[in-house]
């Protein structure tokens, strides 16, 4: 049994993903913290209605070798960067603030470990109901 075709695990999965490449964008704008003229980064707010709205679109399938090839819009939630708007630009351009991607980590962390003990919670109830043969 794939936990991963399950509604619920596929949108845990998301977030989790959505999270991972998030601790990235922050780990690069720290990283940057003194490069003159970087831009600090984030990724699009991950939303559930989004994620669920994604899912429910269709892939296109040619079942004739003749038909065309279908094109699907673009997808991928975490992928769309936007630049931060801070309020705190340094002489040199570089609109880093240290102590906000600190906070964005903490907080990026604090959500990865809900999801991952939701994902846990939901995976002893499924195991408990197999047990019990129900």
């Amino acid at each position: 049994m794939d936990l991963g075709n399950l509604g619920i695990f596929k949108l845990m999965s998301r977030k989790m993903d959505w999270l991972t490449q998030r601790q990235e964008v922050i780990s690069q704008n720290i990283a940057n913290a003194n490069t003159p003229e970087y831009k600090s980064r984030d990724l699009k707010s991950f939303s559930f209605r989004d994620a669920l709205s994604d899912n429910r679109r269709l892939t296109p399938v040619a079942t004739d070798p003749s038909h065309l090839a279908g094109t699907r819009g673009p997808g991928g939630l975490a992928k769309e960067q936007k630049v931060s708007d801070p309020y705190e630009t340094a002489p040199d351009g570089n609109n880093v603030v240290l102590e906000e991607q600190m906070m964005r980590m903490g907080q990026n962390a604090m959500d990865y470990q809900t999801i991952t003990n939701l994902y846990k919670k939901q995976v002893t109830m499924i195991k408990s109901a197999i047990r019990s043969g129900g």
